[in-house]
């Protein structure tokens, strides 16, 4: 059927000899994606009328958000800093614990293939839980507040900072790795110093990278209860309140450019 659709263009070499050219991929792969698109509009009852004709609702929140009260300030400062917390300490211990497990997840270093597969698989399940259910199970397991928060933070960081460092370990020049271990140095001794070395910037570099992220992920925290300025956004968009909720926006616009650009900064130094 493919063929029929689109068959093989005939291409004449310089020699007079007459080849079939392959055959792009491109057109099956658009007819299903557009397949996929339309199967998905009927089952979601996606409607562009509706999308349409309530699109300036949006527009009307957004102008009811500024000017922004800036006397709630001295309410949101201390959410802004749990979020902040939140963000740094998972980030930080999620991405020291990366380092093990992503050692461990090393084919290369770790010679057992099933010692590597079963934590391959950790982070790779890990990546599946979305921030936020996570964060809804933390809270059951420790309570409302920021602790639930970190504990998502953390796992994420671990199954996102870990996958990337265990690729790049398993990638890096084996030659200093094996000639350590010819001279009678233990595999961990090894990598402490003929691999570690090597993969230190970019791993510094990610984990800085998904701070970043981290900081935006915990702003929502809060509507599962996992504390921080989520939790305010949920209770001023409930009362109506939307020129804090600009004021909280604002803050977090302020707060996320300014990590971001000195996160940059130290990663441009890294690298």
């Amino acid at each position: 059927m493919y063929d029929k659709l689109f068959p093989p263009k005939k291409v004449a070499l310089p020699n007079g000899k007459i080849v079939l050219e392959k055959r792009s991929r491109t057109p099956l792969i658009l007819l299903l994606v557009i397949v996929a698109v339309a199967l998905s509009v009927e089952f979601t009852n996606f409607d562009l009328k509706v999308l349409f004709a309530r699109i300036g609702k949006l527009f009307g929140m957004i102008g009811e958000m500024f000017p922004p009260d800036w006397a709630y300030f001295p309410k949101l400062w201390g959410a802004l800093v749990d979020t902040l917390q939140m963000s740094l300490i998972g980030s930080m211990i999620g991405a020291l614990l990366a380092l093990p497990i992503a050692i461990l997840a090393s084919s290369n270093v770790v010679p057992n293939r099933f010692v590597t597969a079963f934590f391959k698989i950790v982070l790779s399940l890990l990546r599946t839980l979305p921030t936020l259910v996570t964060a809804l199970i933390a809270t059951f397991i420790f309570g409302l507040g920021p602790t639930a928060g970190v504990v998502a933070i953390l796992l994420f960081t671990l199954s996102y900072v870990g996958k990337l460092l265990y690729e790049q370990i398993e990638n890096v020049d084996m030659g200093p790795f094996e000639a350590m271990e010819s001279i009678g140095m233990t595999r961990i001794q090894a990598f402490r110093y003929a691999l570690f070395p090597q993969v230190l910037p970019s791993y510094l570099s990610n984990s800085l990278f998904c701070f970043e992220g981290n900081v935006r992920y915990a702003a929502i925290l809060g509507y599962v209860g996992a504390g921080g300025v989520g939790l305010l956004i949920k209770e001023d968009l409930g009362w109506r309140d939307y020129q804090n909720v600009g004021m909280i926006i604002l803050a977090l616009v302020i707060t996320v450019y300014l990590i971001e650009t000195t996160s940059e900064h130290f990663r441009k130094k890294l690298i």
